[in-house]
């Protein structure tokens, strides 16, 4: 149970035909892929891949070396050409002689793009010198489970050396940067008959001159340790056996759904975090656990897990064998804050006179005995990458403990690198979060024209969107659409009916587990219908008021719960219609529904003020195109009424309004995003109408 495949040996991709038609920096970037492609290797963005290629210079024309090696920030299974920076091996050779020692490692990194071949824009990352100090043309480092399982145990040297003998090496504990690099070359100077090296507390470096032999290398390195640890771990029971029950999956996620808005609303005070849930058996296994505190207390081990997952998670105080959920949400406040004081005093202790100012003092992963793993994180895939990291951690620590004894990071090496002034640095230099970044809304009728339109709006700022349809063929062709361009991290779908009180509450649930609660929600769900009063059955009569009037109540019962679980505010937009006051010949049950929209908006933004949820009403009029409402029988019945035919009806609404153009559905979108965002922080109750001027609908 070591690694996401356990028992299975990585598998040799390479295929030689393949990389027979490849230069040398394709070879590399084909190399990368191959071993970014499986997270036993190393995992998303971590470790890094080089090679010394023999390039023209474009300035002499002369042959010149030149080493690629992966930027900063890249990841290697996904990235393209453009993720590789190149610079002049020469004059990164030259950098030796104006270093001036550990107390100086950070300027050396300035020095960096002076060495850029070909004018190439990607920043070099901190692990060059790392590469380009090894006198081999291939290096790959990784961060697999097994080695790293090793390199965190506290005899990691003498496992080294026992499961590897003399063809991988060790060397101990070292912050990467300049001075790491001349050590790999020493290394390798004195031992040149090593294939790699294993890095304390860290990773894996392998090298060789061809490019195939270097990634062959790296698998079966990974492989032996993999091998090795399958035959001590055969009979060592998991973190000391099992302390508490594991519930049923379908309590996992009641308990999950209720947990997620709470700690979403203490975190996102000074800015909005998105949530993930993880209940995988490796999770469950160490939550689960005997030494599951222990070991969680002593934090991660390799930098790359640190960074992404704090210092330490946070145990949430929960027994599974007597759940008491209304006790655990009721100590969470004391948890919250209890883990913050315990973050400060950890940079009190730790900080130095030039360290950046403390960054968010909230845990980044939550652990909670019996149901699973939480991560928060600042977008949606950020914190399903952080809980992949930390699945990491819970693999080295099961490897190492079984072993050994599993030691974290010492605790001043975690603050140097996570306060780290060049991380901070790259931190500075991050774009700016778009107007919706951390927040997550749910689009009923997301499926529709106005929806979907709607979505597209919100994910484009940054929002998480989940699409809340009766219609499970179009939401999953608009899931598919919208995820394609913006991440499939930000885009849900759940079947609801929003007449169904029961699907109402199960889509809440499924949103609160998917994102971590919500902030944004538009109730948009419709149907059309028109007939005559005399011909307005009871059935067509319920039919419009259970769909737009009941489910716009039911979305927003339910939606207050949530928002004021969070207490940290939030808005609700109905798109309603003109319709909804300025009534229609041959649509009373329509016009009627809408106006019970519009005034029940009203009294949701009464009641909703003090807990700084804002309730207000988008008017769209005839928006045709993309509107599944505008399709069959209403067509039919509307064109009817006019006395026009389907394509004249467009040209006829058009005509009608007083601006003398057409309403489409990213108008609509664009008025829900107004009330979505800051920029009508201060509106609440209000009507816009989106209708292209329709004096009878003027709202004073």
């Amino acid at each position: 149970m070591l690694n996401t495949a356990p028992g299975t040996a990585l598998d040799n991709l390479w295929d030689d035909a393949h990389a027979a038609t490849l230069s040398d920096s394709d070879k590399l970037l084909y190399r990368s892929n191959l071993l970014g492609s499986d997270k036993r290797v190393t995992n998303y963005g971590g470790g890094n891949t080089s090679a010394k290629v023999t390039e023209t210079d474009p300035l002499t024309g002369a042959p010149v070396e030149v080493l690629w090696v992966k930027g900063s920030g890249g990841d290697i299974g996904t990235m393209d050409k453009q993720g590789f920076a190149t610079l002049y091996m020469d004059k990164l050779q030259a950098l030796k002689g104006l270093y001036r020692g550990v107390a100086f490692e950070d300027e050396m990194v300035g020095y960096l793009p002076h060495c850029t071949f070909a004018l190439n824009a990607r920043a070099a990352s901190i692990d060059t010198p790392l590469h380009a100090y090894v006198p081999r043309r291939h290096v790959d480092h990784v961060h697999p489970d097994a080695i790293i399982a090793i390199a965190a145990s506290a005899n990691s040297e003498a496992l080294t050396r026992q499961i590897f003998g003399d063809d991988i090496g060790w060397l101990p504990w070292k912050k990467p940067g300049f001075e790491l690099g001349l050590w790999l070359e020493e290394f390798c100077r004195k031992n040149p008959a090593a294939k790699g090296v294993v890095l304390e507390s860290h990773g894996l470096f392998c090298w060789d001159d061809d490019a195939k032999t270097c990634y062959e290398t790296t698998l079966a390195t990974i492989n032996r340790a993999i091998a090795w640890f399958e035959t001590q771990m055969q009979d060592v029971p998991a973190f000391g056996g099992p302390a508490h029950p594991t519930l049923p999956e379908p309590e996992r996620r009641r308990i999950a759904a209720a947990l997620m808005p709470a700690i979403r609303g203490m975190i996102s005070e000074g800015s909005h975090k998105v949530g993930h849930f993880d209940d995988q058996p490796a999770v469950l296994d160490f939550v689960a656990a005997a030494e599951m505190r222990r070991l969680a207390a002593l934090g991660t081990s390799c930098p790359d897990h640190f960074l992404r997952t704090k210092i330490r998670p946070l145990v949430v105080e929960f027994d599974p064998a007597a759940p008491d959920l209304d006790a655990t949400l009721a100590q969470l406040p004391a948890m919250v804050e209890a883990y913050r004081a315990d973050y400060a005093a950890y940079y009190d202790r730790c900080r130095h006179p030039d360290s950046p100012a403390m960054r968010d003092p909230n845990a980044v992963v939550y652990l909670v005995p019996g149901v699973g793993m939480i991560t928060f994180a600042k977008d949606k895939a950020t914190a399903r990458v952080s809980a992949e990291f930390y699945v990491n951690a819970i693999n080295v620590m099961r490897g190492s403990d079984a072993v050994s004894d599993y030691r974290g990071l010492p605790e001043q090496e975690a603050f140097d690198i996570e306060y780290w002034l060049l991380e901070e640095a790259k931190l500075q230099r991050m774009p700016k979060p778009r107007s919706l970044a951390g927040r997550v809304a749910i689009v009923t009728g997301g499926a529709g024209g106005i929806g979907a339109a709607t979505a597209e709006r919100y994910l484009a700022e940054g929002a998480c969107v989940m699409l809340a349809d009766i219609d499970a063929e179009a939401l999953a062709a608009t899931r598919q659409a919208l995820a394609a361009r913006h991440g499939a991290d930000r885009v849900a779908t759940v079947e609801m009916n929003v007449t169904s009180e029961t699907a109402v509450a199960a889509a809440y649930a499924d949103l609160a587990v998917a994102f971590g609660g919500v902030d944004i929600v538009v109730s948009n769900a419709g149907i059309a219908s028109s007939a005559r009063i005399e011909d307005t059955t009871l059935e067509l009569w319920d039919r419009n008021m259970s769909i737009l009037s009941t489910g716009y109540f039911l979305v927003s019962r339910a939606a207050f719960r949530l928002l004021k679980a969070q207490g940290i505010g939030g808005s609700i937009v109905f798109v309603a219609s003109k319709n909804g006051l300025a009534a229609s010949p041959g649509a009373a049950a329509y016009c009627t529904a809408k106006a019970s929209e519009i005034h029940l908006a009203r009294c949701l933004a009464l009641e909703g003020a003090p807990e700084g949820i804002r309730v207000n009403v988008v008017n769209p009029d005839a928006v045709l195109r993309g509107s599944k409402i505008w399709s069959g029988e209403w067509l039919d019945q509307r064109a009817a009424t006019y006395g026009t035919d389907k394509e004249g009806l467009e040209e006829m609404y058009r005509a009608r309004s007083l601006l003398k153009r057409s309403v489409l559905p990213e108008d609509v979108a664009e008025a829900c995003y107004f009330f979505a965002a800051d920029l009508s922080a201060k509106s609440t109750g209000n009507i816009l109408n989106v209708d292209a001027g329709n004096v009878q609908a003027f709202t004073r």
